[in-house]
């Protein structure tokens, strides 16, 4: 006889347990079931795993945008690059209609679909996502020759150097003390002078700030938290840092200026008789949380998903953002709400009430309920928790909201796309308490519940490390890093 626990976020039965099956004697037979249910759910998509040589960590990262035009402008990490979106719209046959991302990020995806003529619409939570969308769209279609030489005279006039009058810089506790004395007088100088641009320049500028934050400032971003230069004479983890040169803000904020003016320049369309280029489609951007925003969208409307999700790997983007999200306007309590609205993927998430946020989400739920791996994976987690061997509690609640409400997210998916239209994602598998977590095949295995048929899992032909943590009390292993391919039955 089976029994159902029942999970207080979802109002739904999250595992199905027989009696035998609830105290297991030992980590080692935990971790033999899991390897035993990974190695069967391999075995039904072993035809579906596909080494891809093609596929390097530089095209599925931010890497391979860091020379490109207009993609260069804000280092966001997590992005994937432009010419992984461009080769695998071409690759499956996506040239026309629309495609949605609903993990839109800095929207490297909906500007490069944009430039094949398809239209584009997004959905991104973070501010900073929004306004780096914002502020290149503007460029994009708004800019005038008479707005480039206004940027342009920023540069070369640098009228904050001589402002009497400064304007403070927001800050949240954990950005207090980021920037040198000199660089942030210079960032409340340049605040300043801001109103006296016009509308759309100063969009811009405002953008070109929010670049070179990082740089000038003692923090780098590392993932799960700002890693503090030591010179900042505060530290954030257990490792000395020297990020190297701290850039002077008027030379970093020039430079800035004259790489975006020379890039849009360069972009910005030519009068011809007969123009070749081909027309860049339309842009949408909705502000807010994928889980709150897809339910609105209207069914079978598009024609492709491209998109990569937080990882489930404890990163803390509010934590990695907080210089540029602290400049936007982003209070502590408004940091917070963002950190909980985020896709669960760090160990501050609470659950998620899933059904109360849409009822319709019974079946995706119902899925993840009875998903074998899943499951073995969390009972694991809860009795590593239980025995105090996780470095931190909240990693069995964080996994299991992450897969929860992707299963949500996968079949909105369904639901918005045609038939026959293709889902690509970027993903990471991940580790914890010595378990590997094929994500790439969990998530597969719900899409095929919900909708979808999986045509392929590409696989990067080098798997990514796990954490040191992971390797002094487990053991290197590799992990796989895929791009999933599953098509709208």
């Amino acid at each position: 006889m089976q029994t159902a626990r029942i999970d207080a976020a979802t109002g739904a039965a999250w595992q199905l347990v027989s009696p035998a099956m609830e105290k297991p004697t030992a980590s080692s037979d935990f971790l033999a079931n899991i390897e035993s249910l990974d190695c069967d759910l391999e075995a039904r998509f072993v035809h579906k795993l596909s080494v891809q040589p093609s596929l390097t960590r530089a095209l599925v990262s931010f890497q391979a945008n860091k020379n490109r035009v207009a993609y260069r402008w804000y280092k966001y990490k997590e992005a994937f690059s432009a010419s992984l979106v461009e080769n695998l719209l071409q690759q499956y046959g996506v040239s026309q209609g629309a495609i949605l991302d609903p993990f839109a990020g800095s929207g490297t995806a909906l500007f490069a679909a944009r430039a094949l003529g398809l239209d584009a619409e997004g959905v991104e939570l973070l501010p900073i996502g929004q306004e780096i969308i914002a502020a290149r769209k503007a460029l994009e279609d708004d800019f005038t020759a008479q707005d480039f030489a206004e940027l342009k005279g920023w540069s070369t006039t640098r009228p904050w150097q001589d402002v009497a009058n400064v304007i403070s810089l927001p800050e949240l506790r954990i950005t207090k003390g980021a920037y040198p004395p000199e660089t942030l007088a210079a960032i409340q100088g340049f605040l300043a002078t801001l109103p006296q641009a016009s509308g759309r320049v100063r969009q811009v500028l405002r953008f070109a700030l929010l670049c070179v934050l990082e740089p000038v400032s003692y923090t780098r971003k590392d993932g799960q938290y700002l890693r503090w230069d030591d010179r900042s004479g505060r530290r954030v983890g257990k490792k000395p840092c020297h990020k190297g040169p701290i850039l002077d803000f008027a030379q970093a904020i020039c430079e800035k200026i004259n790489e975006i003016v020379a890039d849009g320049e360069n972009g910005a369309p030519q009068a011809e008789l007969f123009p070749t280029e081909a027309k860049k489609g339309a842009l949408k951007l909705y502000s807010g949380s994928c889980l709150d925003i897809l339910p609105t969208l209207p069914a079978h409307c598009y024609d492709a998903v491209v998109t990569s999700p937080p990882y489930c790997n404890r990163y803390d983007y509010t934590r990695t953002y907080a210089l540029e999200l602290a400049l936007l306007g982003v209070g502590e309590r408004e940091l917070a709400a963002l950190r909980q609205a985020m896709l669960s993927c760090t160990v501050e998430n609470r659950a998620k009430d899933l059904l109360q946020l849409n009822p319709a989400w019974r079946d995706a739920i119902k899925a993840a309920d009875e998903q074998k791996l899943l499951q073995a994976i969390l009972r694991y987690l809860e009795q590593q928790k239980a025995e105090g061997a996780l470095n931190n509690n909240g990693i069995p609640r964080m996994l299991r909201g992450y897969f929860y409400e992707m299963a949500c997210v996968i079949a909105e998916c369904a639901r918005v796309l045609k038939s026959g239209a293709p889902l690509l994602m970027v993903n990471d598998n991940v580790r914890y308490a010595g378990a590997s977590v094929s994500v790439d095949l969990i998530l597969s295995d719900l899409a095929e519940q919900l909708g979808f048929v999986v045509e392929n899992i590409l696989v990067l032909p080098n798997g990514k490390g796990n954490s040191s943590q992971q390797m002094g009390a487990h053991g290197r292993e590799a992990l796989r890093k895929c791009v999933y391919v599953w098509r709208k039955r």
